[in-house]
C-alpha cells in the first residue's frame, strides 16, 4: 500500500455482500427463488433482507415463510438466473435452473437441494413498506446442512461449500477462500 487514497461517491459497496438465494412458494404452490445480496446478520437468531417489489415479495405478503440459501461456485449460473428473471414473467423459471427441491420441515417454503446450507425463517418485521419494496427482519427458525458439507466436529465446514460473494463494483461474483485464521485468537498476539 502506498497511503495514496481515490474518492468514490456513496454506493453499494459495503463488502462482501453475500449471493443469498430466497425460496418460497408461489400461489399455484410451486417453488420460487430470487437472488438478493443486501442482506445479514440482524441479531442472534434473526436476519435482515432488504427486498424490492418481486413475485418473491409478493409471495411474502400471502405467506411469511421462505429459506435462504447461499450461493456457491457450483451454483453460480443458475444462482444469476433466478435474480435477473422474474416469475412474474418466466413462471417455470426454477424448472429452467435444473434445482430440486424438498418442502422445508419448519415453514411453508422449498429447500433447494443443490445448496450446502439453508435457513428456514419466518418474516418476523417488515420496515419502510412501501409499494417499491420493504426491509424485512426474520427469525432463524432452523438450519439445514447437507452432511457432505460437515467438518469433523458435526457443525457445517464453510470452507468446504465454496461459497460467492457479490462484486458490485465491478458486478461479478467471487468465491469465498480459505481460513486465514482463527475468531476471537489471532488478536492476542497483539496483546
Amino acid at each position: 500500500m502506498n497511503g495514496k487514497f481515490t474518492d468514490f461517491k456513496p454506493k453499494a459497496w459495503l463488502l462482501p455482500q453475500p449471493v443469498l438465494i430466497i425460496g418460497t412458494f408461489n400461489q399455484d404452490g410451486t417453488p420460487n427463488a430470487m437472488n438478493a445480496a443486501w442482506g445479514g446478520q440482524w441479531d442472534g437468531t434473526e436476519i435482515m433482507i432488504s427486498l424490492g417489489a418481486h413475485a418473491t415479495t409478493d409471495n411474502l405478503n400471502r405467506c411469511p415463510e421462505f429459506t435462504v440459501a447461499f450461493a456457491t461456485a457450483d451454483t453460480m449460473t443458475a444462482s444469476d438466473y433466478v435474480g435477473i428473471v422474474s416469475a412474474r414473467h418466466t413462471p417455470d423459471k426454477i424448472s429452467r435452473t435444473g434445482w430440486n427441491y424438498i418442502p422445508a420441515a419448519h415453514v411453508q417454503a422449498p429447500v433447494f437441494t443443490c445448496f450446502p446450507m439453508t435457513l428456514e425463517c419466518r418474516v418476523k418485521e417488515k420496515l419502510y413498506e412501501s409499494e417499491t419494496g420493504f426491509y424485512m427482519i426474520a427469525e432463524i427458525v432452523n438450519i439445514l446442512c447437507d452432511e457432505a458439507y460437515l467438518a469433523a466436529d458435526g457443525k457445517p465446514d464453510v470452507e468446504k461449500m465454496r461459497l460467492i460473494t457479490f462484486d458490485p463494483v465491478h458486478n461479478g461474483y467471487i468465491a469465498l477462500g480459505e481460513r486465514v485464521g482463527d475468531a476471537f485468537a489471532a488478536g492476542k498476539a497483539l496483546k
